[in-house]
């Protein structure tokens, strides 16, 4: 936390609110469920706080807390597997990432980091979960090649809007967590 020297019970304690607030948001993709992408994604933007107020070797942690306790909780198991195989550790994988000087190298490793997790998150879901094939038909055409190619699209639009989050937080919260742990 920009220096700040903080008891190991004070991380241990931040990273457990957002590890809870992370499992908060899985739980309800099964009262809302229509949120089966939004919730995971939402969810895994809360590790950004982690890795930025405690830096990525906390994040890991809480995300692998938060993936079991989804696994755990969630009523809708696809997007549990959603938030374990991409949503929930590529805010950290982001922050590794963006170091990289050169920016097409860091969009050729985030573009492929994607598109494998959405390949085995499908295959889970069609192996493990049982969600029919026949889910992925659109007027008698099997799609999840055209869903993969819309999804680098979303995919996109949502790491932008993590670099948004970022900047975001960072100039109005950040100096708030800072004085309010700031330990004298």
């Amino acid at each position: 936390m920009g220096g700040i020297a903080l008891s190991k019970s004070i991380r241990v304690a931040f990273c457990g609110i957002i590890t809870a607030l992370c499992t908060a948001l899985m739980f309800f993709t099964s009262l809302i469920p229509i949120a089966t992408y939004a919730l995971p994604a939402l969810a895994g933007v809360l590790l950004v706080i982690v890795v930025i107020e405690m830096g990525v070797s906390w994040a890991w942690p809480v995300y692998i807390a938060a993936s079991i306790l989804s696994l755990l909780v969630a009523g809708d198991k696809e997007a549990a597997i959603l938030f374990v195989v991409f949503f929930g550790y590529y805010p950290i994988l982001k922050a590794i990432f963006e170091k990289i000087t050169k920016k097409y190298l860091s969009y050729l490793f985030k573009f492929f980091v994607f598109n494998i997790s959405m390949i085995v998150a499908f295959f889970i879901s069609i192996r493990v979960l049982g969600v029919p094939q026949d889910s992925f038909t659109v007027f008698g055409m099997y799609l999840p090649w055209a869903f993969l190619i819309v999804g680098n699209f979303a995919f996109l639009l949502y790491d932008y809007a993590i670099s948004t989050i970022v900047v975001a937080y960072y100039q109005r919260f950040h100096k708030l967590v800072v004085k309010w742990f700031k330990v004298k």
